[in-house]
């Protein structure tokens, strides 16, 4: 790690008061292999050196278009991915190298997930009972059956739904239901962090609002800390406290909510939210719209120096060249680009 990485790193890290979760330097490359004997020619960089933290009690909304890396850095927080660098330091402790014995003993009770697909991430052959049950027995939550019994019910109330819904099977629930009960099992084990993967995308937009607002009552109820990933940045920023722009893997941009949507510093960052649709008052001026020409370069052969120069209206010789790290513009907004070097 060069020494202008370090510093960067550290004025990130020199306003972390109340950090839950903090990541640095996070790598995740999968290999491609080819050939009879599946030789590794080539990487593709998912995850390629991101920095930022987590306030306990807050939301820290992750965004990009696909492709960028939003559910893989989720995945390797969770270590349902392996890191391939870098560190995850979660409650003071680094968790990117501890073995599973150890994760399962010490984190994985604290750190939960909701997934995308309401559909897939449900077992079809299990009642919704046994699919609550099943983490609560996985880490000997209670020493009675009855208590099983009666922490399902508090669940399947404390996300709208009827407890004698229990016995019925996924398949008999809609896609915002099914929801629900994802969100249930998320909150089976009192965690401190809840990563949400996309967790509204596949739902109508009416059910959307109505798990938004389920997520945010939750948060308040039991002062969880959300890392709520999304493409769609509306949602971003009605859920969010603050916010990290990834692209191709990289961390372009990083502040809070207001001052990322307001005052969008990086080329990416603005191109992003003019294309997001606003009602406009009389006495407002229309937002110029940015179209990015080109396509999303491949992760498994970035380009050198900033990994958004091929499409950047913006992009200087040095950008070819060297690699910009995130610099705080201001306190608390951070941005990766030449322009504010």
């Amino acid at each position: 790690m060069t020494a202008e990485v370090r510093r960067d790193q550290q004025s990130i890290q020199s306003v972390t008061d109340g950090v839950l979760l903090e990541v640095r330097n996070l790598k995740k490359y999968f290999p491609i292999k080819t050939g009879l004997l599946q030789k590794t020619t080539g990487y593709i960089r998912a995850v390629d050196g991101i920095s930022f933290y987590v306030k306990k009690g807050e939301t820290l909304g992750i965004v990009g278009e696909s492709g960028c890396g939003k559910s893989t850095a989720g995945r390797t927080i969770i270590r349902l991915y392996e890191p391939t660098e870098g560190q995850i330091i979660f409650k003071g402790k680094d968790i990117s190298r501890l073995p599973e014995n150890r994760l399962r003993q010490q984190i994985r009770r604290d750190i939960q997930m909701i997934f995308q697909d309401p559909y897939a991430s449900l077992n079809p052959r299990k009642t919704v009972e046994k699919v609550l049950k099943e983490p609560l027995k996985t880490h000997r939550y209670f020493k009675m059956k009855s208590e099983y019994q009666d922490r399902v019910d508090e669940l399947l109330t404390l996300v709208g739904l009827d407890p004698s819904y229990k016995n019925r099977y996924p398949h008999e629930f809609s896609g915002g239901q099914r929801q629900r009960i994802g969100i249930a099992r998320a909150l089976a084990l009192n965690p401190d962090l809840i990563i949400a993967d996309e967790a509204v995308s596949a739902l109508d937009v009416s059910i959307q609002a109505q798990i938004i607002n389920l997520l945010q009552d939750l948060q308040a109820r039991f002062q969880l800390t959300y890392l709520f990933i999304s493409h769609d940045l509306s949602v971003v920023r009605h859920i969010s406290d603050r916010v990290v722009v990834l692209y191709l893997g990289r961390l372009m941009e990083w502040a809070a909510k207001e001052d990322l949507f307001n005052q969008p510093l990086h080329p990416y960052t603005q191109a992003l939210l003019s294309a997001v649709p606003v009602i406009r008052r009389k006495d407002e001026q229309i937002r110029e719209r940015i179209v990015l020409q080109g396509d999303l370069p491949s992760p498994a052969d970035p380009p050198t120096g900033c990994v958004f120069h091929t499409r950047c209206p913006m992009a200087m010789d040095i950008c070819r060249k060297q690699v910009p790290h995130p610099k705080a513009y201001r306190p608390g907004h951070f941005v990766a680009c030449h322009l504010y070097d």
